[in-house]
């Protein structure tokens, strides 16, 4: 019987783990914290946790999701029906504690484990190592697979700006935000138009004195907020204990500068003997951005960003289940790397830079299908794709509302969608 292990017990691991379990392999899922969850998993701790360990959660109090429901399932468990489609950080957590009831994962988890260490073995086998946090007691054990689900929000990517040693106030990553409290009547700089820089900009501007967003995203400049939101683009430097100088010249003082900069793939537990390099946020090498191309028996679960996160997730566990059952062979070493090699290429081409190798986006679709075709299984319905762009750019035009608008799935192609008023 092959050995798998699993690392995390998020969204992604969850459902590794489900595939693996039904090829009747034995599995184990090391999870850091005490519950399932992931990203999911809300926790007050900033820094480092009771146990002294780094705490990678960046979840926040109040958080709704910036993609409906109808989106957000597994393609054989769609999360429960109700009366709305975007949901709180809670309703994500209860549907992840269903699907890992439902195929009961539970008694596969090694929780408050933390991951130390992964390396290769001479006989093509993974040794893995983790420490159980409460007791501080190392394991090691030996594994035919690892599958790596550990998330993308771990390791937060800061910007330096020129004169920020002189700011008298504090400069922070969404990382550590937890709650809007602390920035009540403050003067509130939010550096990044993604999702978190968004929902902080509403969140934050509910208790600030004022907030300014500075940004260079041409799609959301006319989007509505707050009377007391400014938008502002790139920052040029700080000038002195407050004022920060924007690129076009003006000038405004803050108290906070809030960075929603994103954050770096980071894999720590990773021996260099693994031959994994991460420059400039592109991993290599990978082989459809999911299996180590040299060491196959090894995968990454969830590297692409811009996807339909938990569709994907399931579509390319299923894909490395292919691989690991012997229903499908994967190209020879030479192959799988010229394969990346060009992949790069035509990105590059495209405009993207290497930083942005992982991005799917406006290609997502043909991802999914590709990796689909390959393994001969079914793929992630075209309809699924449709709803995450068409509440991408309801989320661009109409930041204040777009929560409030209900879909419903009619078939593999096709959904409906209605504004609702708050």
């Amino acid at each position: 019987m092959k050995r798998v292990a699993v690392v995390g017990a998020g969204a992604a691991g969850l459902c590794a783990a489900r595939h693996v379990k039904d090829l009747g392999y034995h599995c184990d899922v090391i999870e850091m914290n005490e519950q399932i969850g992931g990203t999911w998993y809300y926790t007050d701790e900033v820094g480092t946790d009771r146990y002294g360990y780094p705490v990678y959660s960046a979840m926040y109090k109040g958080l709704k999701t910036n993609l409906p429901k109808e989106a957000m399932g597994y393609p054989d468990f769609p999360i429960p029906e109700r009366e709305k489609s975007y949901l709180t950080q809670a309703e994500i957590l209860d549907f992840l504690n269903l699907y890992a009831d439902n195929f009961n994962l539970r008694p596969l988890i090694k929780f408050n484990c933390m991951v130390t260490d992964i390396r290769p073995m001479e006989d093509n086998t993974w040794q893995v190592t983790f420490v159980h946090k409460p007791t501080k007691e190392e394991a090691s054990d030996i594994y035919d697979a690892v599958m790596i689900c550990n998330g993308h929000y771990n390791e937060p990517s800061y910007v330096d700006y020129e004169g920020q040693e002189n700011f008298r106030g504090t400069i922070e990553h969404s990382h550590s935000f937890r709650s809007p409290e602390p920035y009540e009547g403050k003067r509130v700089l939010i550096v990044g138009s993604g999702p978190s820089g968004l929902d902080l900009t509403l969140q934050i501007s509910r208790v600030a004195k004022y907030v300014a967003l500075s940004h260079h995203s041409p799609e959301i400049v006319n989007s509505q907020y707050p009377d007391h939101v400014i938008q502002k683009p790139d920052v040029k430097r700080v000038v002195d204990g407050e004022q920060v100088e924007f690129v076009d010249g003006t000038c405004c003082g803050f108290d906070v500068i809030l960075l929603c900069t994103g954050y770096k793939y980071s894999f720590p537990f990773l021996h260099e003997s693994c031959g994994i390099t991460n420059e400039e946020n592109c991993i290599a090498p990978l082989y459809k951005h999911l299996i180590h191309l040299e060491r196959p028996t090894m995968c990454f679960i969830g590297i692409p960003f811009e996807v339909c996160a938990f569709q994907m997730f399931d579509l390319q566990a299923r894909y490395f289940c292919k691989f690991l059952e012997g229903s499908m062979q994967l190209p020879s070493t030479e192959e799988m790397r010229a394969h990346t090699e060009a992949e790069l290429k035509w990105r590059l081409e495209k405009g993207y830079t290497k930083r942005r190798f992982h991005r799917m986006g406006p290609y997502q679709e043909m991802y999914y299908n590709d990796l689909s075709t390959e393994a001969n299984i079914k793929p992630i319905a075209p309809v699924i794709v449709k709803l995450r762009e068409e509440s991408g750019k309801r989320l661009a035009s109409d930041f204040l509302n777009f929560r409030n608008d209900r879909y419903k799935i009619i078939d593999d192609e096709n959904f409906v969608m209605e504004k609702m008023h708050s």
